[in-house]
C-alpha cells in the first residue's frame, strides 16, 4: 500500500494529467523528496527554502500540516495526502 497524494489541477501537468498519484516516505519532506523523483518540477512549486509555500496548503487525512509538524508531519501508507493552492479573493 502507498500513499494517494491528490493533485490540483495547476500541478497536474507534472503529473501527466493525473488526479491522484500513489508516492511513499515516513514524512511530508520525504514523500515530497519521492514525489519530485517521479515527477520532476512539482517539488518546487509546493515548498521553498523556508519549508510550504505560502500560497499552497497540504492536508495529510483532512488534517492542515501547518497546525501539525509542517513538512516533517509523519506519513504513512494508507494516508491521503492533499495539495491545495490557498484560495484569495474579495
Amino acid at each position: 500500500m502507498a500513499i494517494e497524494v491528490r493533485i490540483p489541477t495547476i500541478l497536474r501537468t507534472y503529473t501527466d494529467g493525473a488526479r491522484t498519484v500513489e508516492g511513499s516516505g515516513e514524512t511530508l519532506r520525504s514523500l515530497l523528496d519521492d514525489l519530485e523523483a517521479r515527477h520532476p518540477g512539482i517539488h518546487d512549486r509546493i515548498v521553498d527554502d523556508a519549508g510550504l509555500r505560502r500560497f499552497v496548503n497540504v492536508y495529510v487525512n483532512d488534517e492542515d500540516v501547518r497546525f501539525m509538524a509542517g513538512i516533517d508531519t509523519p506519513v504513512a501508507d494508507g494516508d491521503v495526502v492533499t495539495v491545495l493552492p490557498a484560495v484569495a479573493g474579495g
